[in-house]
């Protein structure tokens, strides 16, 4: 085991910091817990009673979005340089982030792993913008190096030494085999999707060969095989987890360890999701992973997956029914099949605890078998990403496709925003549609169609309708207000403001056109369904400013609760709609200090100006 750490060294970390600083400093400030003040020809947040001070020049573009210059960027204490360590920045920042004294080392936690990420990431350096245009479908997943965009610490993964992050990160892109157990039926549940049974399932993901050794291992131990299920698992989470863990249940033989599976698969950017390298038109398989990032521990849970399959199906066929989205060929990416076990000790115990979450397993569909001639798979996350020289690899796509900007744009939101729009206003169907959990069909350089994933966890129902058996659990119902945020938090919020931010600063397009473009989206299906229900006003002048780094301050361990996330969030003030139909007063509602960790109106800054189709 190679012990050495050659990415942690001073030059790779001080990009790292660098870049976390910049990043939490704009995250900060757009969820208006800090307030930047113009200063020169830049701007400063002082801190500790304005003995530390940051300089940097940044835009301040449409929702409230900081595009901060990192080379800018210092810091001062009592007027002495110093240098841009994130651990620091959060420690002056705690009066204001209010995060609870016993959940700070965890923050910090994150935010030292996030660097180590960061630092891995800057020396390896990783493919450059232009050779990802030719790359291929995991090539592009393992090269993307920012996570989520919006959470600040995010690719904590705490529980992963430096051996397994080396070679089980998604940015290593190294493939591993995932182990089989088998666990005996009476106290581990199989859920299957429409058409699927149990036999044909393991025959398409097994081969003969496998299928066979695994029989004859539980035979050799003089078990029945008839009376086991076959459960894959994350191989750092058998040794680090379950032979620990649940080491009884081993010894009992409930869970038996059969080996490890012939194929090779590569992790994604959501870590515990697998794809498969040797087998690509196999499932995708997503395993319970028992370590702690970005605000929750990544495990799965049982009960809550028993539901999963007839979800997957559920949505599956209202959007193949749909004539919109089949015409915009939108499609989702099935979850067929799920397992978990339940016949440990901690599902007996008063109180659920993360523990009934640690032995399970689901399949999801393979995009490789919906590629025609002439197109290729990419996550939708690169279109946010930047190679190690800063180049953005949405402007080298944009350039290379022949295109105008403007016709680019129009594309792309084609293909992913009005799928989208079209689910919520037509059937009140909300997904998860941020970048990793969207897969792109590019033709040309062009975003052509959208493949939506992660629907069994994510998906809500936002009114309420009588479902099939099972299905029940994604009734959420809102009003139409808050049933607007599916767009503006999600799609405006969580991913549009940072591609307009890249291109606007890249030359590529102005924010201004970036928003008409989005705008004329937004008309061209209004204009389409006429008879659709306009009480959801994507085109409002204001919305909720629904913030998801002050959710991870608030409760570090777990952010929401997943059972009713919509009385999990929290809010922080309005933002100005870029895509408002009336004109918008440049000055926005400024917080007050009755709003916990805000910086008062006296130093808020206002909102840009509006864009007005």
């Amino acid at each position: 085991m190679n012990q050495d750490a050659p990415h942690l060294n001073p030059r790779a970390m001080e990009r790292a910091q660098r870049h976390l600083v910049a990043k939490a400093l704009a995250e900060f400030a757009h969820e208006r817990l800090l307030a930047p003040v113009a200063a020169g020809d830049g701007y400063e947040v002082r801190l500790a009673d304005g003995g530390v001070v940051y300089r940097f020049r940044a835009e301040r573009l449409a929702l409230e979005h900081w595009v901060i210059d990192e080379a800018t960027l210092a810091r001062t204490v009592d007027d002495e340089p110093r240098m841009l360590d994130a651990a620091e920045l959060i420690l002056e920042l705690q009066p204001l982030l209010d995060i609870a004294d016993d959940l700070l080392a965890t923050y910090l936690e994150e935010i030292a792993a996030t660097l180590a990420a960061g630092a891995y990431k800057q020396h390896q350096r990783g493919p450059s913008a232009s050779t990802l245009l030719g790359a291929g479908f995991q090539t592009v997943e393992a090269a993307m190096t920012e996570g989520h965009p919006g959470f600040v610490a995010n690719n904590g993964r705490i529980g992963f030494g430096l051996d397994a992050y080396r070679r089980y990160a998604p940015e290593a892109g190294r493939p591993f085999s995932l182990l089989w157990l088998a666990a005996r039926k009476e106290v581990a549940h199989l859920s299957l999707g429409d058409g699927l049974d149990e036999d044909s399932l393991y025959e398409g993901e097994l081969d003969a060969s496998e299928r066979v050794r695994f029989t004859d291992r539980l035979l050799d131990l003089g078990l029945d095989p008839a009376a086991y299920r076959l459960l894959p698992v994350h191989p750092w989470q058998w040794d680090t987890r379950i032979s620990v863990t649940f080491a009884p249940d081993v010894a009992r033989r409930d869970l038996v360890p059969l080996g490890p599976g012939a194929d090779a698969y590569q992790a994604q950017q959501s870590i515990r999701t697998m794809f498969n390298r040797s087998r690509p038109d196999r499932h995708y398989v997503k395993t319970a992973l028992a370590i702690q990032n970005m605000g929750f521990l990544r495990g799965l849970s049982p009960a809550y997956m028993r539901a999963t399959p007839a979800i997957n199906d559920w949505v599956a066929d209202l959007v193949g029914l749909d004539p919109t989205l089949t015409e915009c060929r939108f499609s989702v990416l099935r979850e067929r099949a799920s397992i978990g076990y339940t016949g440990d000790v901690y599902h007996r115990t008063p109180t659920a605890s993360a523990h009934r979450k640690m032995v399970a397993a689901l399949w999801r569909e393979s995009p490789v078998g919906r590629v025609g001639p002439g197109e290729r798979l990419a996550t939708m996350a690169s279109l946010l990403h930047r190679d190690a020289e800063g180049r953005a690899y949405a402007s080298a796509l944009v350039r290379a496709s022949g295109l105008s900007p403007q016709e680019w744009l129009a594309a792309y939101l084609d293909a992913y925003l009005r799928p989208v729009v079209h689910c919520l206003l037509a059937h009140d169907l909300a997904f998860m549609p941020h970048g990793e959990n969207v897969i792109l069909v590019l033709g040309d350089h062009v975003p052509r169609r959208a493949v939506m994933k992660d629907i069994g966890e994510e998906v809500v129902l936002l009114r309420d309708r009588t479902l099939p058996d099972g299905v029940g659990r994604i009734v959420q119902p809102v009003d139409d207000t808050e049933k607007a945020l599916a767009v503006f938090t999600d799609v405006f919020d969580g991913v549009l403001r940072h591609l307009a931010g890249i291109l606007h600063v890249d030359g590529v397009l102005g924010e201004g056109e970036f928003w008409t473009a989005v705008a004329a989206c937004v008309d061209r299906h209004a204009a389409d369904h006429p008879d659709l229900d306009p009480q959801v006003d994507l085109r409002a002048d204001r919305f909720a400013h629904s913030c998801l780094n002050r959710l991870q301050l608030r409760n570090t361990l777990q952010m929401v609760d997943l059972s009713s996330q919509s009385s999990s969030l929290i809010y922080a003030g309005t933002l100005a709609n870029p895509i408002a139909r009336t004109a918008i007063a440049r000055t926005a509602i400024a917080p007050t200090m009755t709003e916990p960790g805000v910086i008062g109106p006296s130093t808020f800054q206002p909102a840009a100006s509006p864009v007005r189709p």
